[in-house]
């Protein structure tokens, strides 16, 4: 695997490589055709100059005398005059042969164009040549071609190339020393990021990355991840913490449990001594049963799915039943059981689960409403949910409890709790099945007067008739 910091230092090199490139071949290109007009047109000045002279002085190639022949001679020694046809009439003292003009170049000619080529002798450098019309009355009496040596423009583009691959080598090196600066800068956050997550462990969740990073984009990163350390601490801690109390919790009836054996064989006792010590322990079993349940539910609630099967449901039936069923234990309670719902909506839940929120709430309500006491479950819509509350005219908890009340095994009464064989867990259950069904549960209470606890949860689209007032 390509280390990030040589990936950077080829996408460097690779970058400076690609622009010098692109840059060399636009000066050399654009150097080559500056050099190139600037031949061509002094090139079109002398064969003008000297077209000019022959006709001004002849106006016919029969008329031309030595002393005409000479003027040329001293002009342009390398000039060679021809007859509209390509035949050679003239040439110059310094002239050599050279290819012919092809039957498309003269037909060009004797249009009145002038051409342009460029010849490489296999001996000499590269010629560039003018092919030049001269004309008379209206037409083409004879062809004037002159020579430059393109010897000049081919030293000064070859002396560009090698100046451009030396600034190309130099660039390629200080882009390569750059590119490590640069590479060591830009992840200098990086590894300070990885040492912090090296030394991060259970133990030492509490270290953290420091936000001096130069960059926005690290320091983001370091925020993030420090956010991400701040919620595995709470997370661990959680733990941890209910690790602790759920062994504390296990403790109490194993203590009373093996006290209670340890005085039952200590001596021979009565039938009746035996029976005493088995219900105490089979309460604590009980206990512990109840409790290991209750903590087999959470731990299904803490993974990616929850335990819930969410199908369109009325809730008045399923609320009628509980009453039907907790009615008696009420009635022994001298406590009043009543129903108040509103004509609501379908939602998308899970019977058995939403049958365990309700039992853990009317539970919690039983336990704390003192005899002449009411409870009322409510049931009303409101824009797209459905509000069921649990109501009780109970002693009611003081305001610092109730921010806590649905953490894991928190007691606003711990003695009464376990009085009542409480685990401290029901609460923590109803908020987990509550947000497993996207719903809420929130909790309202006036010391002396009683507690609310209202669950909302989302609304179907289609309402279901039910019975107000039962």
């Amino acid at each position: 695997m390509v280390a990030f910091r040589t990936h950077i230092r080829r996408s460097a090199i690779a970058l400076v490589l690609i622009l010098l490139t692109a840059f060399s071949i636009l000066i050399y290109t654009g150097l080559a055709t500056l050099l190139a007009q600037h031949v061509d047109r002094e090139l079109l000045t002398l064969a003008e100059q000297e077209a000019a002279r022959v006709e001004l002085t002849t106006g016919t190639l029969t008329a031309l005398d030595d002393d005409e022949k000479d003027e040329m001679r001293e002009a342009a020694r390398s000039a060679v005059v021809l007859s509209p046809s390509g035949t050679v009439l003239w040439k110059g003292a310094a002239s050599t042969t050279r290819p012919p003009l092809s039957p498309a170049q003269l037909a060009d000619l004797q249009r009145g164009l002038t051409l342009f080529d460029t010849i490489t002798p296999p001996h000499d450098g590269s010629i560039r040549r003018i092919s030049f019309p001269v004309t008379y009355a209206g037409s083409v009496r004879y062809l004037l071609q002159m020579e430059a040596s393109l010897r000049l423009v081919d030293d000064t583009l070859r002396l560009l190339m090698l100046l451009l691959a030396a600034l190309a080598g130099a660039m390629i090196v200080v882009g390569w020393i750059g590119s490590r600066w640069l590479a060591r800068e830009a992840l200098a956050p990086v590894k300070a990021l990885t040492a912090t997550a090296e030394r991060v462990s259970v133990p030492s969740l509490r270290t953290r990355m420091p936000l001096a990073a130069p960059y926005e984009e690290f320091d983001r990163l370091a925020r993030v991840f420090n956010a991400m350390l701040d919620r595995l601490h709470h997370v661990f801690e959680g733990q941890r913490q209910f690790i602790a109390d759920a062994a504390h919790e296990i403790q109490t009836p194993l203590t009373v449990i093996k006290g209670t054996l340890e005085v039952a064989l200590q001596k021979s006792r009565t039938t009746e001594d035996y029976r005493d010590a088995l219900v105490t322990n089979l309460g604590q079993v009980e206990r512990l049963g109840t409790l290991t349940r209750s903590l087999l539910t959470l731990a299904q609630f803490s993974g990616d799915r929850p335990p819930v099967t969410l199908t369109p449901l009325a809730l008045e039936p399923l609320v009628k039943d509980l009453i039907k069923e907790l009615s008696p234990l009420a009635e022994d309670r001298k406590i009043r059981l009543a129903m108040d719902a509103q004509s609501v909506p379908l939602v998308q839940g899970d019977a058995g689960r939403l049958t365990q929120l309700l039992i853990n709430l009317l539970d919690n309500a039983l336990a704390h409403t003192p005899p002449e006491g009411r409870i009322t479950i409510r049931l009303k819509p409101i824009p797209a949910h459905v509000v069921l509350q649990v109501e009780d005219t109970g002693a009611g908890i003081a305001p610092e409890h109730l921010p806590r009340l649905f953490e894991r095994f928190y007691r606003a009464d711990p003695a009464r709790a376990r009085e009542s064989g409480g685990t401290g867990l029901g609460l923590a259950i109803v908020k987990e099945i509550a947000e497993a069904h996207g719903g809420t549960v929130a909790v309202e209470s006036t010391p002396g007067q009683g507690t609310r606890f209202t669950l909302t949860l989302p609304a179907c689209a289609e309402p279901v008739r039910v019975t107000p007032n039962f």
